[in-house]
């Protein structure tokens, strides 16, 4: 398992498009879900009257998500290909869950886009891909999912890749970094294997495409940054901070300060998928235990990095933002709440310095008035109380946020310049 790259997946997509069905057909085609966890499923499922929701409650374990149908927290699950060892965030489309696929996507490497053939781009189609973008996913797979409901025909499929195409090239995705493929998930055509029902299409399985994503590059040379998701106090071994390594290198003996916490210690060790490792890079997933550090002294939000190059705490920041969805209109004085890795802080957009041309960048307008959904722009941020944010160009992993506000995300963003405390 661990001598394959490592490869964090999301699959986004609006709801009702069939991503947890995806998702639990790929874990059954890689062999990571037994089949009679399937059978149990299957069975429990027709005594509902939900015949065909077994691959998506492979995903949905939680008893109350199954009984609502819907798909509730983001869901790790990992499985292995010929070349990566995946794990997949399963990102879940309903509007009041949005927060969780911000950090769901802001830890992709690159990310599945379902969109349902009978459907084609939605709401939330457009939302999630200006998501991912925003929070730094390069490389997408398109899956026309449910090309069974449209009876594998090619002209629709084109149709939908036409519209998804149009959106993609609107976002910014490259598009040599960008590959289509139709699939059922329920019947499992081009999934795994190629569908007698589509001699029209010539290209690769989806798990193929998966296989040949590019690799992620590792950011190893940036200086240490572990946005922290939990913390443990376990029995005979003490504090154990858990989180991703977005950035630099980890290994035990390692001088740390978590901020805005302004704890420190050193690491003794760190766990990896249950396993004691010497180093964990970006990308990984790990606990660590760190000496002089107690379960109180931190919490999740903060951010580890080394002490001689710790992590940034803002007083004041510079950002760029896409205002994805505002009723009315964003003003100076606005305290929304930011999304900045595994932090969540009220903020105040203390300025409107310039707005933007959404497509090339360009200021359009000095100081305007307000911001509306759809438009680009500069502004000033104060944060509430303390936050960990770093500029783009210099570690692009902390630097980016979203903006959430009445139950919905209200736009994405990074940092481009910070005053720290």
């Amino acid at each position: 398992m661990a001598d394959k790259p490592h490869m964090n997946l999301a699959i986004i997509g609006h709801v009702d498009h069939g991503k947890s069905t995806l998702v639990g057909r790929l874990l059954y085609e890689t062999g990571a879900v037994p089949e009679h966890i399937i059978e149990q499923y299957r069975e429990e499922a027709e005594e509902k009257g939900k015949g065909t929701f077994e691959f998506a409650w492979v995903m949905d374990n939680l008893k109350e998500e199954r009984e609502r149908g819907v798909t509730i927290d983001i869901a790790h699950r990992e499985f292995t290909t010929d070349n990566y060892y995946f794990t997949i965030i399963d990102a879940p489309g309903h509007r009041d869950f949005v927060k969780n696929m911000i950090t769901g996507a802001s830890q992709a490497d690159a990310a599945v886009l379902v969109v349902a053939a009978p459907d084609g781009v939605m709401a939330q189609t457009k939302e999630h891909v200006f998501l991912a973008k925003t929070l730094g996913v390069e490389e997408l797979i398109v899956a026309v999912n449910k090309m069974d409901l449209v009876d594998w025909d090619e002209s629709r499929y084109e149709e939908v890749e036409g519209e998804v195409d149009k959106l993609l090239k609107m976002v910014g995705f490259k598009p040599d970094r960008v590959q289509y493929v139709p699939v059922s998930a329920l019947q499992g055509g081009n999934v795994s294997g190629e569908s007698d029902e589509t001699p029209w299409y010539d290209g690769p399985t989806l798990l193929d495409e998966m296989d040949a994503l590019h690799e992620p590059e590792k950011p190893t040379e940036l200086p240490l940054r572990i946005p922290i998701q939990d913390v443990y106090s376990i029995s005979g071994i003490g504090t154990v901070p858990v989180g991703r390594v977005e950035t630099g290198v980890a290994r035990p003996g390692d001088k740390v300060v978590f901020n805005p916490s302004d704890a420190s210690g050193e690491i003794k060790t760190i766990e990896m998928h249950h396993e004691e490792v010497p180093e964990a890079g970006p990308g990984a997933n790990i606990g660590f235990n760190v000496r002089g550090v107690g379960k109180d002294d931190i919490k999740r939000g903060d951010v580890c990095g080394p002490a001689d190059d710790p992590p940034t705490v803002a007083d004041e920041f510079t950002a760029r933002i896409i205002v994805l969805e505002h009723p009315s209109a964003i003003t100076a004085g606005y305290t929304p709440v930011f999304h900045a890795h595994t932090a969540q802080v009220a903020c105040t957009i203390t300025e409107l310095k310039q707005k933007l041309d959404p497509r090339t960048g360009e200021v359009e307008e000095e100081n305007p008035d307000f911001l509306k959904t759809g438009d680009a722009a500069v502004i000033q941020v104060k944060p509430q109380r303390s936050l960990v944010i770093e500029r783009v160009d210099e570690i692009p992993q902390i630097g980016r946020f979203a903006i959430r506000d009445m139950g919905q995300t209200v736009a994405a963003g990074q940092c481009i310049d910070v005053k720290p405390k």
